[in-house]
């Protein structure tokens, strides 16, 4: 009798276990991870909608991948035709970068110019302005990987 007392009393308890963490660990994968699906491409994916970058970003274009321009976690190739400037400008987000094809100087307010070759991977602290110019072996695509919504404003010379 003592046995089964025994063996109730740890059925209930794991119950009860059960009924108090369930809730917590449902929603902890509540996200929509579990519903979403997986997604590859390239560059050179016909179906991929090449959009036109703002327009102090002339010769520009830019595809979203991942996310909404105007939300958090946005993925995106921005693409720069060859002997095209950026023109110094900054944004409140961090970006990462990897640069898919062409040859891109990039060069940020303080620190001296770099050449990215494909396959390069760069970081851009949110706030600091840049600039960037796709050299003549291009089109420069990179792909982008931002933390906080885009927002990209150019910096204009103070007269």
């Amino acid at each position: 009798m003592k046995t089964l007392k025994i063996k109730l009393f740890k059925k209930i308890m794991f119950a009860m276990v059960f009924v108090t963490l369930a809730p917590a660990v449902i929603a902890q994968s509540n996200d929509n991870s579990m519903y979403e699906t997986s997604y590859v491409t390239t560059m050179n994916n016909k179906d991929l909608k090449w959009l036109p970058a703002p327009e102090f970003f002339p010769g520009c274009s830019f595809t979203i991948l991942h996310g909404d321009i105007v939300k958090p976690n946005l993925d995106f190739f921005f693409k720069i035709e060859p002997n095209t400037e950026i023109v110094n400008h900054t944004h409140n987000s961090p970006e990462r970068m990897i640069l898919i094809s062409g040859d891109l100087e990039v060069q940020y307010e303080g620190e001296d110019p770099v050449i990215l070759k494909a396959g390069s991977y760069a970081y851009g602290p949110a706030g600091k302005p840049h600039k960037a110019k796709c050299l003549d072996n291009g089109p420069c695509v990179l792909f982008i990987a931002m933390v906080d919504p885009f927002d990209a404003k150019p910096i204009t010379k103070k007269k």
